[in-house]
Protein backbone atom coordinates (compact mmCIF):
# COMPACT_ATOMS: atom_id res chain seq x y z
CA UNK A 1 0.00 0.00 0.00
CA UNK A 2 2.82 2.28 0.56
CA UNK A 3 3.33 2.88 -3.03
CA UNK A 4 0.02 4.32 -3.26
CA UNK A 5 0.89 7.17 -0.92
CA UNK A 6 4.34 7.87 -2.97
CA UNK A 7 2.01 8.33 -5.62
CA UNK A 8 0.25 10.90 -4.10
CA UNK A 9 2.74 12.94 -3.35
CA UNK A 10 4.29 12.87 -6.72
CA UNK A 11 1.11 13.94 -7.99
CA UNK A 12 0.63 16.44 -6.10
CA UNK A 13 3.95 18.04 -6.49
CA UNK A 14 3.46 17.70 -10.27
CA UNK A 15 0.18 19.17 -9.64
CA UNK A 16 -1.33 16.85 -12.01
CA UNK A 17 -1.33 13.37 -13.69
CA UNK A 18 0.65 14.21 -17.14
CA UNK A 19 -0.15 11.36 -18.00
CA UNK A 20 -3.95 11.35 -18.16
CA UNK A 21 -4.82 15.04 -17.60
CA UNK A 22 -7.96 13.17 -15.75
CA UNK A 23 -7.14 14.66 -12.40
CA UNK A 24 -5.66 18.09 -11.59
CA UNK A 25 -4.29 18.90 -8.05
CA UNK A 26 -2.53 21.86 -6.89
CA UNK A 27 -2.16 24.10 -3.63
CA UNK A 28 -3.94 27.60 -3.73
CA UNK A 29 -1.78 30.40 -1.91
CA UNK A 30 -2.25 33.84 -1.21
CA UNK A 31 0.58 35.88 -3.06
CA UNK A 32 1.14 38.57 -0.61
CA UNK A 33 1.44 36.70 2.73
CA UNK A 34 2.70 33.05 1.14
CA UNK A 35 -0.29 31.08 3.15
CA UNK A 36 -2.68 28.51 2.01
CA UNK A 37 -5.96 29.76 0.93
CA UNK A 38 -8.52 27.23 2.42
CA UNK A 39 -12.03 26.97 0.88
CA UNK A 40 -11.10 28.71 -2.40
CA UNK A 41 -13.94 27.35 -4.61
CA UNK A 42 -12.00 25.43 -7.89
CA UNK A 43 -14.03 24.53 -11.46
CA UNK A 44 -14.08 22.90 -14.53
CA UNK A 45 -15.98 25.54 -17.29
CA UNK A 46 -18.38 26.61 -14.30
CA UNK A 47 -19.60 22.89 -14.08
CA UNK A 48 -17.67 20.37 -11.99
CA UNK A 49 -16.03 21.86 -8.64
CA UNK A 50 -14.47 21.28 -4.97
CA UNK A 51 -13.39 23.34 -2.83
CA UNK A 52 -9.50 23.65 -1.70
CA UNK A 53 -8.74 22.17 2.24
CA UNK A 54 -7.76 24.07 5.18
CA UNK A 55 -3.97 23.75 3.59
CA UNK A 56 -5.07 24.81 0.43
CA UNK A 57 -4.50 21.80 -1.26
CA UNK A 58 -7.62 20.78 -4.05
CA UNK A 59 -7.63 17.50 -6.05
CA UNK A 60 -10.34 18.01 -9.56
CA UNK A 61 -11.18 14.94 -10.82
CA UNK A 62 -12.54 14.86 -14.73
CA UNK A 63 -14.38 12.35 -16.83
CA UNK A 64 -12.30 12.82 -19.86
CA UNK A 65 -8.71 14.30 -20.07
CA UNK A 66 -8.70 18.14 -20.50
CA UNK A 67 -8.62 19.71 -23.67
CA UNK A 68 -7.28 23.07 -25.05
CA UNK A 69 -11.00 24.32 -24.49
CA UNK A 70 -11.24 24.11 -21.19
CA UNK A 71 -11.08 26.18 -18.07
CA UNK A 72 -10.56 26.44 -14.51
CA UNK A 73 -12.01 28.86 -12.70
CA UNK A 74 -10.72 29.77 -8.94
CA UNK A 75 -12.52 31.79 -6.64
CA UNK A 76 -12.17 33.00 -2.91
CA UNK A 77 -13.27 35.99 -0.66
CA UNK A 78 -11.17 38.45 -0.89
CA UNK A 79 -9.10 37.27 -3.80
CA UNK A 80 -9.29 38.47 -7.46
CA UNK A 81 -10.79 35.83 -9.73
CA UNK A 82 -8.41 33.75 -11.62
CA UNK A 83 -8.65 31.83 -15.03
CA UNK A 84 -6.65 29.10 -16.20
CA UNK A 85 -6.65 26.86 -18.83
CA UNK A 86 -6.73 23.19 -18.15
CA UNK A 87 -4.04 21.98 -20.11
CA UNK A 88 -1.75 24.76 -18.77
CA UNK A 89 -1.87 23.43 -15.03
CA UNK A 90 1.95 22.33 -14.52
CA UNK A 91 2.96 23.48 -11.28
CA UNK A 92 2.24 22.63 -8.12
CA UNK A 93 0.91 26.02 -6.63
CA UNK A 94 -1.35 29.00 -7.80
CA UNK A 95 -1.13 32.09 -6.57
CA UNK A 96 -4.35 34.32 -5.58
CA UNK A 97 -4.10 38.08 -5.84
CA UNK A 98 -5.97 39.64 -2.65
CA UNK A 99 -8.91 42.20 -3.65
CA UNK A 100 -10.20 43.50 0.01
CA UNK A 101 -11.22 47.20 0.06
CA UNK A 102 -9.94 49.54 2.48
CA UNK A 103 -12.43 51.49 3.58
CA UNK A 104 -10.52 54.53 3.05
CA UNK A 105 -10.71 54.32 -0.49
CA UNK A 106 -14.03 55.84 -1.99
CA UNK A 107 -16.33 53.07 -3.17
CA UNK A 108 -19.52 53.94 -5.02
CA UNK A 109 -22.67 52.24 -3.12
CA UNK A 110 -26.85 52.47 -4.09
CA UNK A 111 -27.02 53.30 -0.41
CA UNK A 112 -24.53 53.98 2.96
CA UNK A 113 -26.06 51.76 5.71
CA UNK A 114 -24.66 51.14 9.25
CA UNK A 115 -23.64 47.90 10.73
CA UNK A 116 -27.02 47.61 12.49
CA UNK A 117 -28.93 48.48 9.48
CA UNK A 118 -27.19 45.68 7.40
CA UNK A 119 -27.43 42.94 10.18
CA UNK A 120 -31.08 44.03 10.32
CA UNK A 121 -31.19 43.36 6.64
CA UNK A 122 -29.26 40.22 7.17
CA UNK A 123 -32.32 38.76 9.35
CA UNK A 124 -35.42 39.85 7.19
CA UNK A 125 -33.89 38.27 4.30
CA UNK A 126 -33.12 34.89 5.70
CA UNK A 127 -35.89 33.17 4.89
CA UNK A 128 -36.13 34.78 0.93
CA UNK A 129 -31.65 33.96 0.44
CA UNK A 130 -31.97 30.06 1.19
CA UNK A 131 -33.83 27.31 0.02
CA UNK A 132 -34.68 25.60 2.55
CA UNK A 133 -36.83 23.29 -0.02
CA UNK A 134 -36.37 19.06 -1.25
CA UNK A 135 -33.19 19.03 -2.45
CA UNK A 136 -31.59 16.12 -3.98
CA UNK A 137 -27.68 16.82 -3.36
CA UNK A 138 -24.14 14.89 -4.12
CA UNK A 139 -22.51 15.48 -1.31
CA UNK A 140 -18.54 13.96 0.15
CA UNK A 141 -18.53 13.78 4.35
CA UNK A 142 -15.60 13.63 6.57
CA UNK A 143 -15.27 12.89 10.54
CA UNK A 144 -12.62 12.74 12.12
CA UNK A 145 -12.32 11.51 15.57
CA UNK A 146 -9.56 11.92 18.47
CA UNK A 147 -9.87 10.57 21.97
CA UNK A 148 -6.76 11.12 24.43
CA UNK A 149 -7.26 9.23 27.91
CA UNK A 150 -5.60 11.37 30.93
CA UNK A 151 -6.51 9.23 33.12
CA UNK A 152 -7.67 5.96 33.75
CA UNK A 153 -7.67 4.02 37.38
CA UNK A 154 -10.14 1.32 38.57
CA UNK A 155 -10.02 0.52 42.42
CA UNK A 156 -11.22 -2.85 43.02
CA UNK A 157 -12.90 -2.62 46.16
CA UNK A 158 -14.91 -6.02 46.80
CA UNK A 159 -15.55 -9.16 44.32
CA UNK A 160 -17.19 -12.18 44.76
CA UNK A 161 -15.82 -13.28 41.51
CA UNK A 162 -12.25 -14.85 41.94
CA UNK A 163 -10.49 -14.29 38.84
CA UNK A 164 -11.97 -10.19 38.75
CA UNK A 165 -9.50 -8.86 40.72
CA UNK A 166 -7.06 -5.88 41.43
CA UNK A 167 -4.44 -7.65 39.17
CA UNK A 168 -6.40 -8.17 36.38
CA UNK A 169 -7.87 -5.13 36.01
CA UNK A 170 -4.73 -3.62 35.68
CA UNK A 171 -3.62 -5.48 33.43
CA UNK A 172 -6.62 -4.61 31.69
CA UNK A 173 -6.32 -0.66 32.19
CA UNK A 174 -2.58 -0.63 31.39
CA UNK A 175 -2.99 -2.35 27.59
CA UNK A 176 -5.86 0.13 26.73
CA UNK A 177 -4.17 2.86 24.56
CA UNK A 178 -4.32 6.25 25.67
CA UNK A 179 -4.50 7.57 22.35
CA UNK A 180 -7.14 6.91 19.75
CA UNK A 181 -7.88 7.94 16.32
CA UNK A 182 -11.15 7.35 13.68
CA UNK A 183 -12.04 8.40 10.55
CA UNK A 184 -14.68 8.00 8.14
CA UNK A 185 -15.18 9.52 4.86
CA UNK A 186 -18.02 9.00 2.32
CA UNK A 187 -19.31 9.57 -0.86
CA UNK A 188 -23.07 9.68 -1.21
CA UNK A 189 -26.95 11.36 -2.26
CA UNK A 190 -28.53 13.34 0.53
CA UNK A 191 -32.27 13.49 -0.34
CA UNK A 192 -33.91 16.39 1.93
CA UNK A 193 -35.62 19.17 3.04
CA UNK A 194 -33.67 21.63 4.90
CA UNK A 195 -36.11 24.06 6.82
CA UNK A 196 -35.02 23.38 10.38
CA UNK A 197 -38.47 22.51 12.18
CA UNK A 198 -39.39 19.96 9.52
CA UNK A 199 -35.94 18.82 8.26
CA UNK A 200 -35.72 15.50 6.54
CA UNK A 201 -32.66 13.37 5.32
CA UNK A 202 -32.30 10.59 3.95
CA UNK A 203 -28.40 9.06 2.57
CA UNK A 204 -27.78 7.08 -0.05
CA UNK A 205 -23.94 6.10 0.41
CA UNK A 206 -22.16 5.28 -2.80
CA UNK A 207 -18.61 4.26 -1.03
CA UNK A 208 -17.22 4.72 2.24
CA UNK A 209 -13.73 3.92 3.94
CA UNK A 210 -12.77 4.21 8.09
CA UNK A 211 -9.36 4.54 9.06
CA UNK A 212 -8.47 3.79 12.59
CA UNK A 213 -5.81 1.44 14.16
CA UNK A 214 -7.38 -2.47 14.48
CA UNK A 215 -4.54 -3.25 17.00
CA UNK A 216 -6.59 -1.16 19.09
CA UNK A 217 -9.62 -3.02 18.53
CA UNK A 218 -8.05 -6.30 18.99
CA UNK A 219 -7.35 -4.86 22.19
CA UNK A 220 -11.04 -3.77 22.90
CA UNK A 221 -11.94 -7.12 21.59
CA UNK A 222 -8.98 -9.20 23.65
CA UNK A 223 -10.45 -7.65 27.01
CA UNK A 224 -13.80 -8.44 26.01
CA UNK A 225 -13.63 -11.84 25.10
CA UNK A 226 -11.40 -12.25 28.54
CA UNK A 227 -14.68 -10.41 30.17
CA UNK A 228 -16.70 -12.77 28.42
CA UNK A 229 -15.09 -16.11 29.56
CA UNK A 230 -15.27 -15.20 33.13
CA UNK A 231 -18.59 -14.40 33.04
CA UNK A 232 -19.72 -17.18 31.20
CA UNK A 233 -18.26 -19.32 34.00
CA UNK A 234 -20.26 -17.35 36.91
CA UNK A 235 -23.24 -15.45 35.97
CA UNK A 236 -26.72 -17.38 35.07
CA UNK A 237 -28.31 -18.14 31.92
CA UNK A 238 -31.37 -16.05 33.51
CA UNK A 239 -29.79 -13.30 35.29
CA UNK A 240 -29.65 -10.17 34.82
CA UNK A 241 -27.22 -6.92 35.86
CA UNK A 242 -27.87 -3.81 38.04
CA UNK A 243 -25.53 -1.12 37.76
CA UNK A 244 -25.33 1.18 40.68
CA UNK A 245 -23.45 4.28 41.42
CA UNK A 246 -24.10 5.59 44.58
CA UNK A 247 -28.11 6.37 44.88
CA UNK A 248 -27.97 6.24 40.86
CA UNK A 249 -28.69 2.45 39.34
CA UNK A 250 -30.18 0.96 36.43
CA UNK A 251 -31.18 -2.92 35.20
CA UNK A 252 -29.30 -4.59 32.26
CA UNK A 253 -30.53 -7.67 30.72
CA UNK A 254 -27.96 -10.27 29.32
CA UNK A 255 -28.48 -10.88 25.88
CA UNK A 256 -29.05 -15.00 25.47
CA UNK A 257 -26.55 -14.99 22.70
CA UNK A 258 -24.00 -14.42 24.92
CA UNK A 259 -24.02 -17.72 26.54
CA UNK A 260 -23.96 -19.27 23.06
CA UNK A 261 -21.25 -21.60 21.29
CA UNK A 262 -23.02 -23.78 19.03
CA UNK A 263 -21.03 -23.19 15.52
CA UNK A 264 -24.05 -22.84 13.06
CA UNK A 265 -25.60 -20.06 16.18
CA UNK A 266 -22.29 -18.69 15.99
CA UNK A 267 -22.47 -18.12 11.98
CA UNK A 268 -26.26 -17.24 12.02
CA UNK A 269 -25.19 -14.43 14.49
CA UNK A 270 -22.16 -13.50 12.60
CA UNK A 271 -24.80 -12.66 10.06
CA UNK A 272 -26.88 -11.15 11.72
CA UNK A 273 -23.85 -8.84 13.07
CA UNK A 274 -23.09 -8.04 9.63
CA UNK A 275 -26.30 -6.92 8.48
CA UNK A 276 -26.84 -5.18 11.64
CA UNK A 277 -23.30 -3.27 10.87
CA UNK A 278 -24.62 -2.04 7.52
CA UNK A 279 -27.85 -0.70 9.23
CA UNK A 280 -26.36 0.52 12.11
CA UNK A 281 -23.84 2.94 9.34
CA UNK A 282 -26.36 4.01 7.66
CA UNK A 283 -28.92 4.94 10.13
CA UNK A 284 -25.83 6.16 12.46
CA UNK A 285 -24.51 8.53 9.62
CA UNK A 286 -27.29 9.31 8.61
CA UNK A 287 -28.27 11.19 11.63
CA UNK A 288 -24.65 12.34 11.84
CA UNK A 289 -25.18 14.30 8.51
CA UNK A 290 -28.57 15.40 9.50
CA UNK A 291 -27.69 17.03 12.96
CA UNK A 292 -24.69 18.82 11.33
CA UNK A 293 -26.62 20.60 9.11
CA UNK A 294 -29.17 21.39 11.64
CA UNK A 295 -26.83 23.15 13.76
CA UNK A 296 -26.47 26.31 11.36
CA UNK A 297 -26.39 30.12 12.07
CA UNK A 298 -29.60 30.70 9.48
CA UNK A 299 -31.83 28.67 11.52
CA UNK A 300 -33.71 30.03 14.65
CA UNK A 301 -33.10 27.60 17.31
CA UNK A 302 -29.80 26.81 16.71
CA UNK A 303 -27.21 27.93 19.72
CA UNK A 304 -25.06 29.56 17.57
CA UNK A 305 -27.29 32.72 17.45
CA UNK A 306 -25.19 35.77 15.63
CA UNK A 307 -27.90 36.51 13.45
CA UNK A 308 -31.16 35.96 15.19
CA UNK A 309 -29.93 37.52 18.21
CA UNK A 310 -27.98 40.32 16.81
CA UNK A 311 -27.83 42.66 19.59
CA UNK A 312 -25.83 39.81 21.77
CA UNK A 313 -23.06 41.06 19.81
CA UNK A 314 -20.81 43.85 18.52
CA UNK A 315 -20.71 44.13 14.80
CA UNK A 316 -17.72 45.99 12.67
CA UNK A 317 -16.93 46.88 9.29
CA UNK A 318 -13.70 45.25 8.32
CA UNK A 319 -13.58 46.25 4.47
CA UNK A 320 -15.47 45.90 1.80
CA UNK A 321 -14.26 42.95 -1.13
CA UNK A 322 -15.44 41.10 -4.20
CA UNK A 323 -15.94 37.36 -4.84
CA UNK A 324 -16.79 36.87 -8.75
CA UNK A 325 -18.45 40.32 -9.48
CA UNK A 326 -20.33 40.97 -6.19
CA UNK A 327 -19.86 43.27 -3.70
CA UNK A 328 -19.09 42.31 -0.31
CA UNK A 329 -19.58 43.45 3.29
CA UNK A 330 -16.35 41.84 5.62
CA UNK A 331 -17.73 42.11 9.24
CA UNK A 332 -16.20 40.80 12.24
CA UNK A 333 -18.31 40.36 14.97
CA UNK A 334 -17.71 39.72 19.40
CA UNK A 335 -19.67 38.92 21.80
CA UNK A 336 -21.33 41.32 24.75
CA UNK A 337 -24.10 40.28 27.19
CA UNK A 338 -23.16 36.88 27.22
CA UNK A 339 -22.76 35.54 23.55
CA UNK A 340 -20.19 33.04 23.35
CA UNK A 341 -18.45 33.54 19.66
CA UNK A 342 -16.36 35.86 17.89
CA UNK A 343 -15.65 35.34 14.17
CA UNK A 344 -15.82 36.92 11.07
CA UNK A 345 -19.16 37.54 8.25
CA UNK A 346 -19.16 37.75 4.94
CA UNK A 347 -22.51 40.04 3.77
CA UNK A 348 -23.72 40.25 0.22
CA UNK A 349 -24.04 43.90 -0.28
CA UNK A 350 -26.63 43.44 -2.96
CA UNK A 351 -29.42 40.73 -1.34
CA UNK A 352 -27.57 40.89 2.10
CA UNK A 353 -27.34 37.05 1.87
CA UNK A 354 -24.40 35.41 4.64
CA UNK A 355 -21.89 33.72 1.95
CA UNK A 356 -19.05 33.00 4.41
CA UNK A 357 -19.24 33.05 7.95
CA UNK A 358 -15.84 31.86 10.41
CA UNK A 359 -16.88 31.36 13.58
CA UNK A 360 -15.12 30.42 17.20
CA UNK A 361 -16.17 29.80 20.89
CA UNK A 362 -14.73 32.52 23.06
CA UNK A 363 -15.28 30.47 25.99
CA UNK A 364 -16.52 27.10 27.52
CA UNK A 365 -19.72 26.55 26.13
CA UNK A 366 -21.23 23.75 28.80
CA UNK A 367 -19.37 22.86 31.65
CA UNK A 368 -20.88 21.47 35.32
CA UNK A 369 -19.26 19.33 38.21
CA UNK A 370 -21.29 17.55 40.21
CA UNK A 371 -20.79 14.32 42.21
CA UNK A 372 -17.84 13.21 40.69
CA UNK A 373 -18.61 13.74 37.38
CA UNK A 374 -17.49 16.47 35.12
CA UNK A 375 -17.84 17.64 31.64
CA UNK A 376 -16.64 20.86 29.64
CA UNK A 377 -17.65 21.47 25.80
CA UNK A 378 -14.45 24.02 25.70
CA UNK A 379 -13.93 24.22 22.06
CA UNK A 380 -16.22 24.93 18.92
CA UNK A 381 -15.05 26.92 15.56
CA UNK A 382 -15.65 26.29 12.03
CA UNK A 383 -16.84 27.64 8.72
CA UNK A 384 -20.00 27.81 6.24
CA UNK A 385 -19.40 28.71 2.52
CA UNK A 386 -22.87 29.13 0.42
CA UNK A 387 -23.84 29.97 -3.36
CA UNK A 388 -26.24 30.44 -5.19
CA UNK A 389 -28.12 27.34 -7.19
CA UNK A 390 -30.60 26.82 -9.97
CA UNK A 391 -33.10 28.17 -7.97
CA UNK A 392 -31.81 31.51 -7.47
CA UNK A 393 -31.38 30.80 -3.98
CA UNK A 394 -28.44 30.13 -1.42
CA UNK A 395 -27.45 26.83 -0.71
CA UNK A 396 -24.96 25.04 1.45
CA UNK A 397 -21.41 24.63 -0.90
CA UNK A 398 -19.58 23.66 2.33
CA UNK A 399 -19.48 23.49 5.98
CA UNK A 400 -16.73 22.69 8.72
CA UNK A 401 -16.79 22.20 12.13
CA UNK A 402 -14.22 21.68 15.10
CA UNK A 403 -16.25 20.50 19.30
CA UNK A 404 -13.85 19.19 21.89
CA UNK A 405 -15.24 17.98 25.23
CA UNK A 406 -13.69 17.23 28.23
CA UNK A 407 -15.23 14.24 30.68
CA UNK A 408 -14.48 12.76 33.96
CA UNK A 409 -16.00 10.68 36.19
CA UNK A 410 -14.20 9.82 39.60
CA UNK A 411 -17.30 8.05 41.60
CA UNK A 412 -17.81 4.26 42.82
CA UNK A 413 -19.43 1.68 40.71
CA UNK A 414 -20.90 -1.57 41.83
CA UNK A 415 -22.11 -4.41 39.64
CA UNK A 416 -24.97 -6.82 41.04
CA UNK A 417 -25.53 -9.90 39.08
CA UNK A 418 -29.71 -11.00 40.17
CA UNK A 419 -31.46 -13.53 39.67
CA UNK A 420 -35.10 -13.88 40.28
CA UNK A 421 -35.38 -17.98 39.07
CA UNK A 422 -33.11 -19.01 42.03
CA UNK A 423 -34.25 -19.93 45.99
CA UNK A 424 -32.96 -17.55 48.22
CA UNK A 425 -31.97 -13.93 47.59
CA UNK A 426 -31.47 -12.85 44.26
CA UNK A 427 -27.91 -11.38 44.60
CA UNK A 428 -25.92 -13.18 43.02
CA UNK A 429 -22.10 -11.86 42.56
CA UNK A 430 -21.14 -8.50 43.38
CA UNK A 431 -18.23 -6.58 41.92
CA UNK A 432 -17.55 -3.28 44.38
CA UNK A 433 -15.01 -0.72 42.00
CA UNK A 434 -14.30 2.94 42.27
CA UNK A 435 -13.48 4.22 38.64
CA UNK A 436 -11.67 7.67 38.36
CA UNK A 437 -11.70 8.03 34.56
CA UNK A 438 -11.04 11.37 32.81
CA UNK A 439 -10.24 12.09 28.71
CA UNK A 440 -10.55 14.59 26.04
CA UNK A 441 -12.35 13.84 23.13
CA UNK A 442 -12.04 16.17 19.60
CA UNK A 443 -14.37 15.33 16.80
CA UNK A 444 -13.90 17.31 13.18
CA UNK A 445 -16.54 17.21 10.30
CA UNK A 446 -16.39 18.48 6.80
CA UNK A 447 -19.25 18.27 4.13
CA UNK A 448 -18.68 19.41 0.66
CA UNK A 449 -21.94 19.81 -1.46
CA UNK A 450 -20.76 19.28 -5.70
CA UNK A 451 -23.93 18.86 -6.54
CA UNK A 452 -27.60 20.49 -6.40
CA UNK A 453 -30.67 19.66 -7.87
CA UNK A 454 -34.57 19.81 -7.41
CA UNK A 455 -36.30 17.73 -5.55
CA UNK A 456 -40.11 16.51 -5.75
CA UNK A 457 -41.51 15.83 -2.31
CA UNK A 458 -42.90 12.35 -4.41
CA UNK A 459 -39.61 11.39 -5.30
CA UNK A 460 -38.22 11.99 -1.85
CA UNK A 461 -40.85 10.16 -0.38
CA UNK A 462 -40.92 7.11 -2.31
CA UNK A 463 -37.06 6.64 -2.23
CA UNK A 464 -35.86 4.30 0.55
CA UNK A 465 -32.34 3.98 1.25
CA UNK A 466 -30.59 0.38 1.11
CA UNK A 467 -28.22 -0.38 3.85
CA UNK A 468 -25.71 -2.33 1.14
CA UNK A 469 -22.56 -0.73 2.54
CA UNK A 470 -19.87 -1.79 5.26
CA UNK A 471 -17.29 0.93 5.33
CA UNK A 472 -13.91 -0.27 3.76
CA UNK A 473 -11.19 -0.03 6.59
CA UNK A 474 -7.86 1.12 5.38
CA UNK A 475 -4.88 1.16 7.93
CA UNK A 476 -3.40 4.21 6.41
CA UNK A 477 -4.35 6.81 3.90
CA UNK A 478 -4.67 4.97 0.56
CA UNK A 479 -5.54 7.88 -2.30
CA UNK A 480 -5.97 5.78 -4.58
CA UNK A 481 -9.36 4.38 -2.92
CA UNK A 482 -10.90 7.78 -4.02
CA UNK A 483 -9.45 8.28 -7.42
CA UNK A 484 -11.85 9.42 -10.23
CA UNK A 485 -14.45 10.61 -7.79
CA UNK A 486 -14.24 14.15 -6.30
CA UNK A 487 -13.41 14.74 -2.52
CA UNK A 488 -11.81 17.21 -0.42
CA UNK A 489 -8.39 17.12 -0.34
CA UNK A 490 -7.30 15.28 2.93
CA UNK A 491 -5.71 16.83 5.66
CA UNK A 492 -2.29 16.40 7.44
CA UNK A 493 -3.56 13.84 10.28
CA UNK A 494 -4.98 11.81 7.43
CA UNK A 495 -2.67 11.55 5.23
CA UNK A 496 -0.02 11.22 8.17
CA UNK A 497 -2.36 8.38 9.40
CA UNK A 498 -0.63 4.93 10.17
CA UNK A 499 -2.27 1.79 11.72
CA UNK A 500 0.24 0.14 14.13
CA UNK A 501 -0.60 -3.17 11.68
CA UNK A 502 0.66 -1.13 8.44
CA UNK A 503 3.91 -0.93 10.26
CA UNK A 504 4.20 -4.05 10.76
CA UNK A 505 3.97 -5.27 6.98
Amino acid sequence: MKYHYYFFVISAFLGFKGFSQQSISAKIIDSATQKPVPFATITLNDKIGVVSAEDGMFILNMDQPATEKDSLFISCLGYQEKRIAATQVKTPIIYLNNEDIELDEIVLLNRELSVDEIMERVEDSLEKNYDTDYVKQKVFYRASDYNHIIEKNVKIKESSIPEINQAFVDSLTNNYPNDFAYHVEILGNLYGKMKAEEQQVKLDIIKACELYDKDNELTFDAVEEKLQGIMRKHVKRDSYFKIKSGIIGGKTEIDSSFFEDDADTLVEAQRKKEKEKKENFLKYRTGSISGFLKDNFIYEDTDFNVIHKSRKYNFELKALTYLNDDLVYKLSFEPRGGADYKGMLYVNADDFAVIRIDYENVKPLKKFNLFGVSYMHYQQKGTFLYAKNNRDKYSLKYQEETEAHKIGFDRPIKIIEKNKHVKGRRKQNEVSTHLDFTLTNTVKRELVVFETDDLQQATFDDFEPKPDIIPTYLPNYDPSFWEGYNIIAPNDAIKQFKSMESDSK
